[in-house]
């Protein structure tokens, strides 16, 4: 009787962890290859912006990034993938200031980070010095 509940607990957890990987390979953003043309825009803790327009390849924002000619990002590889640190010189740390760089897809809050977040053709992204 206990090793029929056992084996019951285990497949039921199986079955739990194939749905979560089916839901996320099923609805995750997919990586759009090829010529894009996006902008992406800084704006900083006093209210001031600076723009960059861009042609790139890139699959995901991160790689954009590093393809934007005058735009510093600098970050922290973390569990979670990139945590941009400063943009441009500008320094946003939670543990010191109460701030991040909220990243904007398209007027929407991101709901991925740098890494992760796909860059599709004609793609407005911001990064937003926020204060918590």
């Amino acid at each position: 009787m206990k090793n029929k509940k056992g084996l019951l607990a285990v497949v039921a957890i199986v079955a739990v962890v194939a749905a979560f990987v089916f839901a996320y390979t099923t609805f995750a953003p997919k990586a759009q290859q090829g010529a894009k043309n996006i902008t992406i825009e800084v704006v900083s803790e006093d209210g001031s912006s600076k723009m960059y327009e861009l042609n790139t390849d890139a699959e995901y924002l991160e790689q954009a990034f590093a393809e934007t000619e005058g735009l510093e990002i600098t970050n922290e590889e973390g569990p979670y993938g990139m945590t941009i640190m400063a943009v441009n010189g500008e320094e946003a740390k939670w543990e010191v200031n109460g701030a991040y760089w909220s990243i904007i897809v398209n007027g929407e809050y991101g709901m991925y980070g740098a890494s992760e977040q796909v860059v599709n053709d004609g793609d407005a992204f911001q990064l937003v010095f926020t204060k918590g």
